[in-house]
């Protein structure tokens, strides 16, 4: 039986479209067929990158192995949603991989007279302020029970790959990938307590638009899909049956991860795996 990898890239990005070519190139000459999502072959509409199929528009990753994502988190955001809930692992080249599971979120926002909308997130959800001069007024829960109430720019709820991302920028912590939580954090909330807080994997988290308060919201799964929140909206949080897996081709601790990403000076170290 063939292999097919699926190949989701980001042709605008200096040198993407070589590194695609020679991805391609790779992969055909292991016998190894590739295949663009329908929506990512048009991105490179008119740039020949190879010998490349097109897959089927409703089940990309149907018959893949492999995802193989070119790009920043952008882009490996983009693989995951192709992937979700086929057990197709992110990133690799050849079977010389890792594969590291990462939690995800599961999101119901419920409005009055409409049905609940399902939605998910690998990052983050985002409950913002729809209009930049009014503050939204949101009430938050934790397991059924009512935490705090608020005006705000808005609420991030996010999983541990989330906590290095827009959860970050608002003052979070950093969470290591193993651990398994979910992270709540405040943005620009005009309370006495708004503190990010960090909750179990098998909590259930809410946050509601208060019906009183005149102004709208808007949800952002990923800050890729969003829906309007009115009044009165709902956005109700858990963790997700379906994790994204990551294929590792190196198994660098997070801790490297983590200095690299962020430029960390670790000037002075003199720890024990340090070469003396």
């Amino acid at each position: 039986m063939t292999r097919r990898i699926l190949l989701v890239a980001h042709p605008t990005r200096p040198g993407a479209v070589d590194i695609a070519r020679s991805v391609v190139k790779q992969l055909r000459a292991a016998d190894v067929e590739v295949a663009l999502a329908p929506d990512e072959a048009g991105m490179f509409h008119g740039i020949d990158i190879g010998p490349v199929v097109e897959a089927d528009p409703d089940d990309p990753t149907d018959g893949a192995e492999l995802v193989v994502v070119l790009g920043g988190d952008g882009t490996i955001l983009r693989g995951a949603e192709h992937s979700r809930g086929t057990g197709v692992p992110l990133l690799g080249v050849n079977r010389a991989y890792q594969v590291e599971e990462r939690m995800t979120l599961a999101v119901t926002v419920r409005q009055e007279g409409e049905k609940p909308y399902p939605c998910w997130a690998l990052n983050e959800v985002s409950v913002e302020k729809a209009a930049r001069e009014r503050m939204l007024e949101v009430a938050v829960e934790v397991d059924g029970k009512p935490l705090s109430a608020f005006g705000c720019d808005g609420v991030v709820v996010s999983t541990p790959t989330g906590s290095t991302a827009y959860a970050f920028s608002l003052g979070g912590p950093v969470i290591w990938p193993d651990v398994e939580a979910i992270l709540m954090v405040p943005n620009a909330a005009h309370a006495l307590f708004s503190r990010p807080i960090v909750v179990s994997p098998a909590s259930r988290l809410a946050v509601e638009v208060i019906p009183e308060a005149e102004g709208h919201g808007i949800m952002w799964c990923d800050g890729r899909r969003q829906l309007e929140l009115r009044p009165g909206a709902r956005i109700e949080v858990t963790r997700s049956d379906v994790p994204v897996r990551l294929a590792r081709l190196s198994a660098s601790p997070f801790t490297d991860r983590l200095v690299a990403k962020f430029d960390l000076s670790v000037a002075g170290w003199r720890g024990n795996g340090r070469s003396r």
